[in-house]
C-alpha cells in the first residue's frame, strides 16, 4: 500500500514538472536593447502587454541608442531602440532590411541645479550653446542675467554634466545645438557620441539626472521625465520664433505639427527648431528598429501584435509619463509599416 501511494506521488510530481517545463517552453522571450529616452514608457508597456498575453516576456537593456543600434546589427537582440534615425551607412551595415517604427515624441530638456532658483530660467540658443562649449563658465554671465530679469544668479562656476555613453538624447540635443550654431556644427556636430569641449559624463539619462541632482550649480540635458522622475527643474528655451517656451507635452505636439505634414516613408527626420510659436525647440521621435524579414517567425508574430498594441492602445500611456503620443497621420503610416513585417 505504502509503495502504491509512494510511486502515485512521484507520477504525480513527474507530471508537475513537465507541465512547468512546457509553460517555461510555451513562453516567448523577446529581447531588446537601446535608448535611455524612452525607458519609462518602454517599462510600462511591456509590463501591460505581459498581463495580456501572458505567453510572451519582454527583456529591454536600456543601455543608450548607441548600443541599441550596435545589438541590432549585430542581431544579439530582437529589436534596437533609438532616438536617433540610422544614416544609410549604419542602415547598409545591418544583415537586412531595418524599419524604423517611430512609438511616441519626448522633449530633451535642459534642467540644473541652483539653489534659490527652482524653476523659470530662461535660456537663448546662443547661450545654451556657449554653455556646453565651455564659452559661458558662470552662471551671472551678463547674457544669462539679462534674459532673467531679477533673478539673483549666483556666482559660481557652471558644471556641465553630459551624456558618456552613446546616446540619442545626445543625438536630438546636439542636431539642436548644430542646427543653431554654425560654430557648434563646424567644431562638434551632431552623433550619439561627440567629444564635448566641456563637463563632465554620466550614463544615461538616469545618470545624467543623478548627477545635476547631487551637484549644485551643474547644468545638462535629459529627457523630460527624467527630470520630473527626480524633481529637478526645467528651462524655458528661445524657440524659432523668438518665444521663451517651457517643455510640455503640448508644446512638444506643436514641433511636430508641421513636421507630421511632410514625413518621409522611413520616418528619418529630426524635430528640433522646427518653426511655430508655441514649438518646444528640442523634441524628437523615438524609434523601435525591427528587422523587415524576421529570423524566428514566432517572435516575429509576437513582436508585431506588440507594436500594433501600442500603437492603437500603448498611445494613451504616454502622456501620463510626460511624453506625447504620435501625429494621427503617423500613427496611419506606421500602422501600414508593421503590417510589412514578416
Amino acid at each position: 500500500m505504502f509503495f502504491t501511494i509512494r510511486k502515485s506521488f512521484l507520477t504525480l510530481a513527474l507530471l508537475a514538472t513537465v507541465c512547468v517545463a512546457g509553460q517555461a517552453t510555451a513562453e516567448t522571450l523577446i529581447n531588446g536593447a537601446g535608448a535611455t529616452f524612452p525607458y519609462p514608457l518602454y517599462s510600462k508597456w511591456f509590463s501591460e502587454f505581459a498581463k495580456i498575453d501572458t505567453s510572451v516576456k519582454f527583456n529591454y537593456q536600456s543601455i543608450g541608442s548607441g548600443g541599441g543600434i550596435k545589438q541590432i546589427t549585430a542581431g544579439t537582440v530582437d529589436f534596437g531602440a533609438s532616438d536617433k534615425p540610422l544614416t544609410d551607412a549604419e542602415l547598409a551595415a545591418a544583415p537586412g532590411k531595418l524599419l524604423h517604427i517611430p512609438t511616441v515624441m519626448g522633449a530633451v530638456v535642459i534642467t540644473y541645479n541652483l539653489p534659490g532658483i527652482p524653476k523659470g530660467l530662461k535660456l537663448k540658443a546662443a547661450d545654451v550653446t556657449d554653455i556646453f562649449l565651455g564659452k559661458i563658465t558662470m552662471w551671472n554671465d551678463r547674457r544669462i542675467a539679462g534674459d532673467n530679469p531679477g533673478v539673483r544668479l549666483p556666482n559660481e562656476p557652471i558644471i556641465v554634466v553630459h551624456r558618456s555613453d552613446g546616446s540619442g538624447t545626445s543625438a536630438i540635443f546636439t542636431s539642436y545645438l548644430s542646427s543653431v550654431s554654425p560654430v557648434w556644427k563646424k567644431q562638434v556636430g551632431s552623433d550619439t557620441s561627440v567629444r564635448w569641449p566641456a563637463g563632465v559624463g554620466g550614463k544615461g539619462n538616469e545618470g545624467v539626472a543623478g548627477q545635476i541632482k547631487n551637484t549644485k550649480y551643474s547644468v545638462g540635458y535629459v529627457e523630460l521625465a527624467y527630470a520630473f522622475e527626480n524633481k529637478l527643474p526645467v528651462a524655458l528655451i528661445q524657440n524659432q520664433a523668438g518665444h521663451f517656451i517651457e517643455p510640455t507635452i503640448a508644446s512638444t505636439t506643436a514641433a511636430a505639427a508641421g513636421a507630421a505634414k511632410h514625413i518621409p516613408a522611413d520616418y528619418r527626420i529630426g524635430l528640433v527648431n522646427q518653426p511655430g510659436k508655441d514649438s518646444y525647440p528640442i523634441a524628437g521621435f523615438t524609434y523601435l528598429l525591427v528587422y523587415q524579414h524576421q529570423k524566428d517567425a514566432a517572435k516575429g508574430r509576437k513582436l508585431v501584435e506588440f507594436l500594433k498594441w501600442e500603437l492603437h492602445k500603448g498611445q494613451k500611456m504616454a502622456g501620463p509619463l510626460l511624453y506625447a503620443p504620435l501625429p494621427p497621420n503617423v500613427a496611419a503610416m506606421v500602422d501600414k509599416t508593421i503590417d510589412t513585417i514578416r
